[in-house]
């Protein structure tokens, strides 16, 4: 598959000041040796604002998954805390079956503050009530029971990555300043445990309400973080290049 990866890198400009550039890099990765996750696609969230952005996003998902999967990438389902609904599922049971792989060490890297405040957990429909609303994964996203693997445990999933000789991995789903970062399937953890990871950006979202710093849309708000990732964690992709 021939990827553009985006990244931020701090250099300077013609007169000498300090600047990010943006940077594509063109990158051919075997699909047989990369696995695309799905972060927290849940079929319900106690923020309306972030369950009316994911609907919008839920067709492209489903297009960028069978696309994957049609290619050959392994697809990692990991919708959080809803393990108890996939009991009877071959899709859990292959992700139990992979024997443990212990993680390295993890390496050391720049771990700067976010570029937005979700202190007051992010949701810009108020009245909303923080709550776990969620049950499975959304069932726009379909589950093939015969190849794909569910599991929301980091360590299950470097395992499997390890097992399959899995050097990629993409990651996509919500929400880019929480859980896309800092579960332990996800941006940060893999990152550190030396994972060739990266974002794909069109299909991700954030939790921030425009009334916290910095104080900007929704829309730009999810852009700072993306930037953010590309600047000190991972690159991006866009999900044109799974589906084409």
């Amino acid at each position: 598959m021939e990827l553009m990866l985006r990244r931020r890198l701090l250099g300077t400009d013609d007169d000498g000041r300090t600047v990010w550039h943006r940077r594509e890099d063109r990158k051919l990765w075997e699909p047989d040796r990369t696995a695309l996750l799905l972060c927290d696609v849940w079929d319900a969230h106690w923020c309306r604002g972030a369950v009316e952005r994911l609907d919008g996003l839920l067709p492209r998902m489903e297009q960028t998954v069978q696309g994957a999967r049609s290619k050959g990438v392994h697809i990692i389902h990991a919708p959080s805390d809803t393990m108890e609904f996939y009991v009877d599922s071959p899709a859990r049971q292959r992700a139990l079956d992979v024997p443990p792989i212990e993680p390295p060490i993890p390496i050391e890297r720049m771990n700067p503050p976010l570029p937005i405040d979700a202190t007051d957990e992010g949701s810009d429909t108020p009245g909303d009530t923080p709550q776990k609303a969620w049950n499975r994964q959304h069932p726009a996203i379909e589950i093939d029971e015969a190849c794909d693997i569910v599991s929301d445990c980091g360590r299950e999933i470097y395992s499997y990555l390890r097992h399959r000789d899995v050097e990629h991995l993409l990651i996509m789903g919500v929400h880019a300043n929480m859980c896309v970062l800092h579960r332990s399937f996800a941006i940060k953890q893999m990152v550190l445990w030396g994972v060739d990871v990266a974002l794909i950006r069109d299909l991700t979202d954030a939790m921030y309400n425009p009334e916290m710093p910095p104080y900007v849309s929704h829309e730009e708000g999810t852009r700072l973080v993306v930037e953010f990732i590309e600047k000190f964690w991972c690159p991006s992709v866009d999900s044109g290049a799974l589906i084409s």
